[in-house]
């Protein structure tokens, strides 16, 4: 299976949708309760493009099959060097190697833009061993876990925190 990774166009957001819309409804990777429509998810992305945070799909046979993104980790300007990773693949696609080629991907892209600190926020460590061990895999390391934080289908969730220096890291001052 040839998978290729592009930057993202405004006309993938209706595949994006839907993507993250099975994961809202059905997973635990997000914390959202209702999956946002095409319209929120447009402005979305354009304000992730719009500051130049890498955004990435990933195609198979021409079929958009996953997506990623590095954010803001937080709005305090100290956090300017330090992004928050994303990682969605269809639902038929999972454990396909789509998630680590994208993931692969964005932490070059994030580095070449100047970032320092990747953060992988992963929602419910019971259903999400699979993301654990993909980001472990490419060299984050686990930083701690906040308990219960989230209530989803009827239980509560954890996060567990993973990180990774991109580029220099804390090498130099950004």
């Amino acid at each position: 299976m040839s998978v290729v990774v592009r930057p993202v166009k405004i006309s993938d957001i209706p595949a994006i949708t839907r993507i993250y819309a099975d994961a809202v409804k059905h997973g635990t990777a997000s914390f959202e309760l209702a999956p946002p429509d095409e319209a929120e998810m447009g402005r979305r992305m354009q304000y992730l493009l719009s500051e130049g945070f890498p955004c990435l799909v990933a195609e198979v046979a021409g079929a958009l099959r996953g997506y990623a993104y590095a954010g803001p980790y937080r709005t305090r300007p100290a956090y300017r060097s330090t992004v928050e990773d994303s990682v969605y693949v269809a639902p038929d696609m999972s454990r396909r190697g789509i998630g680590r080629t994208l993931l692969d991907a964005l932490i070059e892209a994030s580095a070449a833009r100047g970032f320092r600190q990747m953060i992988a926020v992963i929602g419910d460590s019971t259903k999400q061993a699979a993301s654990i061990e993909l980001h472990k895999a490419l060299g984050f390391r686990h930083v701690g876990i906040l308990q219960d934080v989230g209530f989803k289908h009827g239980r509560w969730l954890d996060s567990v925190l993973m990180q990774r220096a991109l580029g220099l890291g804390n090498a130099t001052n950004p």
